[in-house]
């Protein structure tokens, strides 16, 4: 049973093991709006959450225009991107010339990954930045207290992914029609 919001929608419509693809478009804008709100451009919110929301993690950009109602510019503008922020690849079909996007395995490991480098290079501009202020000014010490912020965040994010590493190791891989 899924709310109006599109949540808890199931992949099953009627016991047939069809997608429900009211519910399921439903999901996809609910995320979207969320992905929207974070900060994310809103037609790449729509993309990458059709994306993520299909069954083998790639479309075509006729699929994405058809299931988002959207034109193929749109879908263009939006998976350029996120192939630029590296959260999907263009791969060709098999003896066509018509390309797919695909999401990256292991998504949200990688994104947060290249996060932690972010925070270094922050981390490390913040430092230099509290030398030029001086480490004695009230510009200095609020500067030093945000690279060292930076600086944790990094070692916690460090031993966050190995956790999911550990705990992705331990789990019994998920059947395909789960």
């Amino acid at each position: 049973m899924s709310d109006e919001n599109g949540a808890g929608a199931s992949a099953e419509a009627s016991g047939t093991g069809r997608r429900n693809d009211e519910a399921v478009s439903r999901f996809v804008e609910r995320f979207a709006a969320e992905m929207t709100e974070a900060g994310m451009q809103r037609m790449a919110a729509r993309v990458f959450a059709a994306l993520l929301s299909s069954e083998k993690g790639s479309m075509t950009s006729a699929e994405l225009a058809e299931q988002l109602q959207i034109s193929p510019a749109a879908v263009s503008g939006a998976v350029r991107y996120l192939n630029q922020v590296d959260m999907v690849s263009r791969e060709r079909d098999p003896g066509s010339r018509r390309e797919r996007y695909v999401l990256h395995n292991e998504l949200w490991y990688e994104t947060f990954t290249r996060r932690d480098q972010l925070l270094a290079r922050w981390e490390k501009a913040l430092r230099d930045g509290a030398q030029t202020l001086g480490l004695e000014t009230a510009a200095g010490q609020r500067v030093t207290e945000t690279a060292e912020f930076f600086a944790f965040l990094q070692t916690e994010m460090a031993g966050l992914l190995d956790r999911w590493r550990a705990y992705r190791e331990s789990q019994p891989p998920t059947p395909p029609d789960a």
